[in-house]
């Protein structure tokens, strides 16, 4: 056990030492030095300003040296300098990634139960109405354009149902975190969770379904049948875990890549969070904040798959062997 997790932790860091490389030789390499000083000093930077980013970026030395110099910040936790928003990277991050955390994590415990449970009740009722139900349900909502499914229920919740919900899902309001306000918080996000969680819990209502459905064939669950086990017993216990493992699969590259901005949900419901700060960014031209971005997500991406790795060993023991 503690060999499989010591090559899978490796591999991690492999992984992320070569996206390290990618970001630095797109962003640094290619542009070329003055290039890259005249883009992050911005259009109306003076000589001075210019050649005083280089020298701050090392620019002026060779190119082993400026990754060196990149890399060695990057492991101190040092994202760069904003000089758009005169400020450290690191500083903006910070304030826009306690939301996109937030409204993943939240819609991620959504997704994952009502998916798996529909995947389940699905497999278990197979061909019944109940899973003609789930089945039309979950491709109506995968089929649904996330814009779309997001403006549905501001206008059906949030606007038309004000009185009769008595206003308790907003949207487009100012952000709360929470810590200050965790009521405020979570009647912030709930819309976005919903909007997040329908459409991502179609793929888990499926996925379930079908693994559910070949591994109730197996021998070892016959026998278990044969044996007199409960039926419940039977599902939860030796169905469901060997049926868990596409799902983690999945769940880990969802998470993980949903971390690193749920770009079309913030910006219907006007969240400032990862996404909503990098198509800003973009539109800013802004490269020092664009590539904090992107080594944060690819952090996410591989720390998500990381930690399905080590979920792996522990639903299917077969995976340490391997």
């Amino acid at each position: 056990m503690i060999r499989f997790l010591i090559r899978r932790i490796a591999l991690a860091i492999l992984v992320l030492w070569l996206v390290s490389v990618g970001v630095f030789a797109l962003f640094f390499i290619g542009p070329g030095p003055n290039q890259v000083a005249r883009v992050m000093a911005g259009r109306l930077a003076t000589a001075a300003r210019i050649a005083q980013i280089r020298h701050d970026l090392h620019l002026d030395q060779p190119i082993y040296l400026q990754y060196w110099h990149w890399l060695w910040n990057l492991l101190h936790g040092d994202l760069g300098y904003d000089y758009y928003q005169g400020q450290s990277v690191d500083s903006v991050i910070k304030l826009a990634a306690p939301i996109t955390i937030s409204l993943v994590i939240g819609a991620a415990i959504i997704w994952l139960v009502y998916g798996v449970l529909t995947g389940v009740l699905s497999a278990v009722k197979s061909r019944s109405l109940l899973d003609r139900g789930f089945t039309a349900s979950a491709l109506t909502f995968y089929s649904m354009p996330t814009f779309v499914l997001g403006f549905s229920l501001i206008w059906l919740l949030s606007y038309e149902g004000n009185s009769l919900f008595g206003g308790f899902f907003i949207a487009h309001e100012q952000w709360i975190s929470f810590t200050s306000n965790p009521l405020g918080w979570a009647r912030l996000l709930i819309l976005p969770w919903i909007t997040v969680a329908l459409v991502t819990a179609a793929t888990y209502t499926r996925l379930t379904r079908g693994s559910m459905l070949d591994v109730m064939g197996e021998d070892y669950i016959r026998t278990a049948r044969s044996k007199g086990m409960r039926e419940r017993r039977v599902i939860l216990r030796h169905g469901l875990r060997a049926a868990l493992t596409p799902v983690v699969t999945q769940a880990g590259l969802d998470i993980g890549a949903s971390l690193g901005g749920v770009v079309i949900t913030e910006q219907v419901f006007g969240l400032p969070g990862l996404g909503w700060t990098a198509v800003q960014a973009i539109n800013q031209q802004d490269l020092p904040l664009i590539m904090g971005i992107v080594i944060l997500a690819s952090v996410f991406v591989v720390v998500a798959n990381l930690v399905v790795d080590m979920l792996y060993a522990v639903l299917d023991p077969r995976a340490r062997l391997n």
